[in-house]
């Protein structure tokens, strides 16, 4: 087969092509060769209409994510519209970014919303749940929250990129009244309460109408250290009565660190134990899940068993991914225990922090807490993960790339005047498309990819990804995970007829490769055409891929 180097050394007419295939065999341009894949929509089994929110972002107020991310200040040098950075308002505007969700992570269980409102000037400055993780060197405003971003800053970042304000309320260190209130500041109409009133002193008398919050965060760790019933008990008494203003309010209740299905079924069990209208309050429960143990068995330990971001072999890129694949069951295995509880399927998941992590050491700006810089296995890594969010759309409600900017599995990193897309906000370009579309179940099949796992023989499957409709317009995104090898795959789409076609997709001849503040296009989109005619459609996907193809159907 091709490898990596040489299909990405071919010309325009190169294997990346679609190819017409003959009544006698399929040939591509890099040769006479069968194609070893095939990718099958069916047309005639939608799964579900792929919710916008599954393309959702996470940001905290951890180290440089909002202070050198978000947040330059409206007297900076640097672009910025009201003092955020304009270059990130206008790609996550590009990327149709539909949902953020703050303040954290664990930052939101020690923060008090009342602190990051009014007069900037009179805003306390309070120790960051994160500080002690910071380094002597770092600023001022990674340790103590100068609470410069609040409320007020935060909802108008989404709105100017067209998102909605996901909120997290304070369940460890705060009474359920401060929660109550922080719905009336954002959502009380203008002129109605005192709370209204502050918010239109600040600059904003119409209301925020946020409609997503999350009752807690982690609330089996950081979050309180509770017990799932603990928590139900929490829930209940967070959210038995919240003020709506006559919008509904989509409240997101803590729910399991990964496998853990019992605290989904004791959560559940408690929240019903005063009968079964405690799921009306329940729009979802959220699930994280981090990809970070590359130790191959060998230790469970949260320090010890990661791997490098940057200095890994081919068995770390199939580990990583290994690790990651691991949504999908988790996906599935929450759902059917919510499917015990609650057969008419109201309560959905929401997988509000997923990605992988690393060891320190690969940070843009040093010194950046739990930033590491994306390589192309990364945006390898995230295609896979929409795809299995792709698959799932009757489960899956919304999700959220931890963290957007300055973090792990970020989209972007910045400092000061720099400013760069990491391979993973390209990821997000590509697969901007699925976003409201019709999923249809689809069929990969492919040889698997074997390789060496310390000394023993491993596989891994060989292409996968999703399929969404929109009108006439057919959006398939698939993963090549193979570092060494091509897929060449015909594609049958059964009962469609073609109009034209076009195929965006990542790779690069290094598997580590990635963009920094001095080399910005390493790794971009790469578009080749795909040539039509008569007969059945191939795709030739590169070694260490991620692809998406936009076919329009007559």
């Amino acid at each position: 087969m091709i490898n990596r180097r040489d299909f990405l050394e071919q010309g325009a007419m190169g294997a990346a092509g679609l190819l017409l295939a003959s009544k006698t065999g399929l040939a591509s341009a890099a040769g006479s060769r069968a194609a070893d894949s095939r990718i099958e929509v069916l047309f005639d089994e939608p799964l579900g209409t792929v919710s916008p929110n599954i393309y959702g972002h996470f940001v905290e107020n951890l180290s440089g994510v909002l202070y050198d991310g978000i947040w330059v200040g409206e007297n900076s040098p640097v672009a910025n519209i009201d003092g955020l950075r304009k270059s990130l308002i206008e790609h996550m505007r590009k990327i149709k970014a539909p949902v953020i969700r703050f303040p954290g992570g664990c930052f939101a269980d020690s923060y008090d919303w009342r602190d990051g409102i009014g007069p900037t000037e009179k805003r306390p400055r309070r120790t960051n749940f994160w500080a002690m993780g910071e380094s002597e060197k770092a600023p001022a405003s990674h340790r103590y929250d100068p609470n410069a971003v609040g409320t007020n800053e935060f909802v108008h970042f989404s709105k100017l990129i067209g998102a909605e304000p996901y909120l997290a309320a304070n369940v460890r260190s705060l009474p359920a009244s401060a929660f109550q209130q922080w719905v009336e500041y954002c959502n009380a109409p203008a002129g109605s309460t005192t709370l209204a009133d502050a918010r239109a002193a600040a600059g904003y008398p119409d209301p925020f109408r946020v409609k997503y919050w999350g009752v807690g965060n982690e609330s089996w760790g950081c979050g309180g250290e509770f017990t799932p019933q603990e928590y139900a008990v929490e829930f209940r008494r967070y959210s038995t009565w919240l003020p709506t203003y006559g919008d509904n309010l989509n409240l997101i209740a803590s729910g399991p660190n990964t496998d853990e299905w019992s605290w989904t079924r004791q959560f559940l069990e408690e929240v019903l134990r005063k009968g079964p209208g405690g799921l009306r309050r329940i729009y979802g429960i959220a699930l994280h899940h981090y990809a970070w143990n590359l130790s191959r068995g060998k230790t469970q330990e949260w320090v010890a068993g990661k791997g490098d971001a940057l200095k890994f072999e081919a068995v770390d890129w199939y580990e990583l991914l290994r690790e990651g694949e691991r949504m999908e069951g988790l996906v599935t295995g929450h759902w059917q225990v919510l499917s015990e509880f609650d057969r008419q399927h109201r309560v959905k998941l929401v997988v509000d922090e997923w990605g992988p992590w690393y060891r320190p050491g690969s940070e843009a700006t040093p010194g950046d807490q739990l930033e590491q810089m994306p390589t192309l296995r990364d945006a390898v890594f995230s295609g896979m993960t929409l795809d299995i969010f792709n698959r799932h759309p009757e489960k899956v409600a919304m999700a959220n790339c931890a963290q957007l900017i300055n973090c792990l599995n970020s989209l972007y990193l910045a400092h000061e005047d720099k400013f760069v897309i990491t391979p993973v906000g390209h990821l997000f370009e590509l697969y901007a498309s699925h976003q409201g579309g019709q999923a249809l179940r689809t069929i990969f099949s492919a040889p698997n990819v074997q390789y060496d796992r310390d000394g023993q023989s491993a596989s891994f499957w060989g292409l996968r990804g999703s399929a969404s409709m929109r009108d006439k317009n057919l959006t398939i995104t698939a993963v090549n995970p193979d570092t060494s090898e091509s897929r060449l795959a015909e594609i049958s789409l059964r009962g469609a007829t073609v109009k034209e076609a076009s195929m965006r997709f990542l790779s690069n001849a290094d598997i580590h490769a990635h963009n920094s503040f001095e080399q910005r296009d390493v790794v971009v989109p790469q578009t080749k055409p795909l040539s039509l005619s008569a007969g059945s459609l191939v795709v030739e996907f590169p070694p260490a891929s991620v692809a998406a193809l936009t076919i329009q159907l007559n």
